[in-house]
């Protein structure tokens, strides 16, 4: 399998997880938001369209879906731009830096688009700890795909 298409499945993968845990745990009344809502709600409001709690939140994983595959996939290309083989990508140091920068463009880049705020702070205080955590969950589920597919 091509190494870009694994980087898509692997990132594809941790973003699902990523994305039903922080559902699962803003139904717990853990999170102050979910990050599947979020989504869904940011494309219905874009398209300014209104939709059902269902469609919000069906549009809301298959964003989640493809967005983390894309930057599963990302990963991938800008490894290899920077000469990297397709096995020396899979180094967790490597894509914990990564990760980060997803977290921190997360903050001030994606939750404000959608309304959220700087660092998500309409969704709470802790969103960006929130945060922190569901991307280091994305960090070793992708990290394992990838070794797990790649290596």
């Amino acid at each position: 399998m091509h190494p870009i298409v694994v980087g898509f499945i692997s990132g594809a993968t941790a973003g699902i997880i990523m994305g039903l845990l922080s559902d699962i745990l803003f139904r717990l009344k853990t999170f102050r938001s979910s990050l599947l809502v979020v989504d869904g709600s940011f494309f219905f409001r874009t398209l300014k369209l209104q939709g059902t709690a269902r469609l919000i939140y069906a549009a809301g994983l298959f964003i989640h879906l493809i967005t983390s595959g894309v930057f599963g996939a990302l990963y991938i290309l800008l490894s290899a731009l920077l000469g990297f083989s397709a096995t020396e990508s899979v180094s967790l140091a490597t894509i914990s830096i990564y990760v980060v920068l997803l977290w921190l463009s997360m903050l001030f880049v994606a939750l404000p688009v959608a309304g959220e705020g700087l660092l998500g702070r309409k969704s709470g205080p802790l969103t960006s700890f929130e945060q922190l955590i569901l991307h280091v969950i994305f960090l070793f589920v992708y990290y394992g795909c990838l070794r797990a597919l790649l290596v």
